[in-house]
């Protein structure tokens, strides 16, 4: 098994340190020191103690709060975003505390200013020194650094599913060796089949496995015995959910005495969350008309430059609760592309073929593609979320004949506003299995956060740069 070494964590820690004195005496020796420093030798710095035992307070209370958090290891599964984003909200709270200490100590010396450069440069610095880490961390993983050999038990969906997330996360450091699987003998996802589960302990050894993750819970008596060969071994374990096909509610790690649950629970928001929610929306999507009012203009005037027909493309969708509204975007198509359909249906490459998808559609015109490659096509959906029929963040609507076709179950997506964006779009939009799709938009509906929201705003801008599964 892998573990991370402890012997790194104090040069995290003194590096945070350092980066937090950094942060704390620039802002205040740029207010109170420069002028002194060039009129004088005998510099008087004001409230220099008062500020002083300030700072080492605020200091220590991060160091304490990110080594709580886990933020002097290296978890590789952390994207660079998404750890520069959660050590700004512990520094947040941090300061929130601070600032709260500041005024019930009627410290009123205490420099405005100075406390919001401390607060960015804080964020700034001790995610930025993070990012460079992960970045040379990157490169010496390519280059073969402490990567973890993995053995996948089960090569059926979720196996797939597994190697699938792995490759496209290099970053981790996994390398599949491969499959073990007691019905198949064929390469799945180009990856071999090394023998089936009887053949563990030689497979194991035989290629240095480091990490075991099994994706057959169900079988329970193969799993047990797999379980006690791989501690024997001292092999990371990792067991998927037995139930994780099924859109999950809430999942919460418990104990009843000594036994170890796993506790569903749907979670129930208060309306109020809601209204800050829709508050949000309304007051984003003013500022981006405002802001995009150029782009609108340009991408009109190119529209109709390009092809024949209206400039925007209005169509019937299913949002929430079932209710049909207009939905709006830049028409990327031929004037007749709704009649042209019903000739391509046969070239259908959704997976799953609830929608229709093609990733060389003939009915995109020129400028359609780069609408379509960027996002920009989507834009007026803004007017979508202003009116109420949408969120910035949800579900995406699906047409009305085609949510039609969908089962049962899955109507719970329709039971929050659809979205501009959402999980499934950062997580490969159009390359997903519309089931897939399905499945992420239950996770958010089951798991919605106004954290969770800002984290796919945040993740959304890279994945519409890249163009990644946009046709």
């Amino acid at each position: 098994m892998i573990h991370s070494s402890r012997k790194i964590y104090p040069f995290y820690i003194l590096t945070d340190v350092f980066f937090i004195v950094l942060s704390f005496f620039i802002p205040y020796l740029l207010k109170y020191g420069s002028s002194q420093i060039s009129s004088s030798l005998n510099i008087k710095l004001p409230n220099f103690e008062e500020y002083v035992v300030i700072f080492i307070l605020w200091g220590l209370f991060i160091i304490i709060t990110l080594n709580r958090k886990g933020f002097y290891a290296t978890d590789r599964s952390l994207s660079i975003p998404k750890e520069a984003f959660r050590v700004s909200i512990n520094i947040l709270y941090v300061s929130i505390f601070v600032a709260g200490l500041i005024f019930f100590t009627k410290y009123q010396f205490f420099s405005r200013e100075i406390f919001f450069s401390n607060f960015v440069l804080l964020c700034v610095l001790l995610s930025g020194w993070r990012a460079l880490k992960r970045l040379v961390l990157r490169k010496l993983i390519s280059q073969g650094f402490k990567n973890v050999n993995v053995l996948i038990v089960g090569a059926g969906k979720i196996g797939e599913s597994i190697a699938a997330e792995i490759y496209k996360n290099p970053y981790w450091g996994f390398k599949i060796s491969g499959f073990l699987d007691d019905s198949k003998v064929k390469a799945v996802s180009d990856l071999p089949i090394l023998g089936t589960l009887s053949n563990f302990i030689s497979v194991a050894k035989k290629y240095f496995i480091d990490e075991v993750i099994i994706s057959i819970p169900s079988e329970r008596k193969a799993v047990s015995e797999l379980i006690k060969q791989a501690q024997k071994m001292n092999l990371g374990l990792r067991i998927i959910p037995d139930s994780f096909e099924e859109p999950l509610p809430v999942v919460e790690i418990t104990n009843l005495g000594l036994i170890p649950l796993l506790t569903y629970k749907e979670r129930k928001h208060h309306p109020a969350e809601f209204a800050l929610k829709r508050l949000f929306d309304i007051l984003v999507s003013l500022i981006l008309l405002i802001l995009l009012l150029p782009v609108f203009l340009i991408v009109s005037i190119l529209i109709k430059i390009d092809s024949k027909g209206p400039v925007f493309y209005i169509r019937k969708r299913s949002g929430f609760k079932g209710k049909i509204f207009s939905f709006y975007k830049f028409r990327s198509m031929g004037q007749d592309a709704d009649k042209q359909k019903a000739d391509l249906l046969s070239k259908n490459e959704s997976k799953g073929n609830l929608i229709f998808k093609m990733k060389k559609d003939p009915r995109v015109t020129s400028v359609g593609k780069f609408l379509r490659r960027y996002s920009l096509d989507e834009l007026p959906q803004i007017f979508n979320v202003l009116k109420g029929d949408m969120s910035l963040v949800g579900p995406r609507p699906f047409p009305v004949e085609e949510s039609d076709k969908f089962q049962y179950e899955h109507l719970q997506r329709l039971t929050v506003r659809p979205g501009i964006t959402g999980l499934a779009q950062i997580r490969g939009r159009s390359d997903l299995s519309v089931y897939r799709w399905i499945k992420w938009d239950l996770w958010y509906v089951n798991n919605w956060s106004f954290r969770l929201d800002f984290l796919i705003l945040w993740w959304t801008i890279p994945v519409v740069l890249k163009g990644r599964g946009a046709y």
